[in-house]
């Protein structure tokens, strides 16, 4: 036989993720003249005595909060390796590196509050009780609020704020001195806010929605029209990054130009919006659909529209609910918080972990180093998301 070539085929396999033993020895020594005994000092670690390296504590964590997967379906998936880990052992842990984390988070928060632009948004999050009574129910609602800098931003960063209501004093906590430009939705808790400097800024997204629902629905046949003209707007926006993401690398927004074109092309759009808002408002009745609608557009006009004002800011809130969507996921998993605290240290490891994705970062890899490094790390600035290099 003579060979006249060859023809390859790749096939995709999987190794398997396999638990081993890392084993740590410390030799003791003895002086031959005094008798004392020495001994190296085993280095601090994020748990101290605990059988878990950073890259189990890792993999557990992100298991939990990146994957959405509760404590005791991992044992489930581990003892198919062999390997029986107890829910009650790893909440222990997932509580304990909540804590440890706790440092990085404050640390994120303080540069948050540098930034002249934040988002918010926030969800219920179930909460069980401490004590129920017979009959009663066991789980109380609790929200989350997500603080994080624009999309555009240099500093990629968000950090959630676990509270067990919608109180206002939980914004005012969070945000304390911080008087900049807040893009939100109608959520009453940060009304006194604009009381106290800082500016408002509405979600066009949470406008149009009303009436795309009432068009889905077939409530109203004008919403088409309402519609029409937020898709423009939107059509504007598109258009903004278009300009900047079509070089190859994209350059950044200048925000004087995005200004200018929002001003030459977008104002004459939302004022013809708004004016077909005042006219339409005063056809219809109080009780209607559509006025509710109409109703939130004019009340929050302002707010809609200080985009076009500022090239920095967005046109809506969708960046801030995108951070959500690991909040809504997780609920549906592992279904509620066991206690206030539990979900504190949760909003903490969350953070984390989605501003190292915000970051782009290898979440494995980061979090593993920052759980080993975090012990005795003293400029904890080099281990946050957006200031974090790879080991090499």
């Amino acid at each position: 036989m003579k060979r006249i070539g060859e023809d390859k085929q790749d096939k995709l396999g999987i190794i398997p993720k396999q638990f081993y033993i890392e084993r740590h020895i410390y030799p003791k020594w003895v002086c031959r003249e005094c008798d004392i005994i020495h001994q190296a000092v085993a280095p601090k670690q994020i748990i101290n005595k605990s059988i878990a390296t950073p890259e189990l504590l890792a993999h557990i964590l992100i298991s939990k909060y990146a994957d959405h997967q509760p404590l005791y379906r991992q044992n489930i998936i581990y003892q198919r390796s062999g390997v029986n880990i107890p829910d009650a052992t790893m909440a222990d842990w997932v509580g304990r590196c909540g804590v440890a984390l706790e440092p990085l988070v404050s640390r994120l928060h303080e540069l948050l509050l540098s930034e002249p632009i934040l988002h918010a948004d926030e969800t219920p999050v179930s909460i069980m009780k401490n004590h129920v009574k017979v009959g009663g129910k066991s789980l109380k609602k609790g929200y989350v609020c997500a603080y994080l800098t624009p999309q555009q931003s240099s500093l990629k960063a968000v950090v959630y704020d676990f509270a067990e209501s919608r109180r206002n004093e939980h914004p005012k906590a969070f945000l304390d001195k911080w008087r900049g430009k807040l893009v939100c939705d109608d959520y009453s808790g940060y009304k006194f806010l604009f009381h106290q400097g800082v500016t408002e800024i509405g979600c066009l997204a949470h406008a149009r929605r009303k009436f795309h629902e009432l068009h889905i629905t077939g409530q109203s046949i004008v919403s088409i029209e309402a519609l029409t003209l937020f898709r423009q707007l939107y059509a504007i926006e598109r258009e903004i990054d278009e300009r900047f993401e079509k070089n190859t690398p994209p350059i950044p927004r200048d925000p004087q130009i995005v200004r200018q074109i929002r001003q030459d092309k977008a104002k004459p759009i939302a004022d013809k919006l708004h004016q077909w808002l005042q006219e339409k408002r005063q056809l219809t009745t109080k009780n209607a659909s559509i006025s509710k609608a109409m109703d939130y557009c004019l009340k929050r006009w302002q707010a809609l529209t200080q985009y076009l004002d500022d090239g920095r800011l967005p046109i809506d809130n969708n960046w801030a609910e995108n951070q959500m969507r690991p909040w809504a996921l997780g609920r549906k998993n592992w279904l509620f918080a066991g206690s206030l605290r539990s979900g504190q240290r949760a909003a903490n490891i969350m953070s984390i972990i989605q501003s190292a994705r915000l970051n782009g970062l290898d979440v494995s890899a980061y979090l593993t180093d920052v759980l080993r490094r975090l012990p005795t790390q003293e400029d904890l600035d080099e281990l946050l998301p957006h200031r974090w290099v790879p080991p090499q």
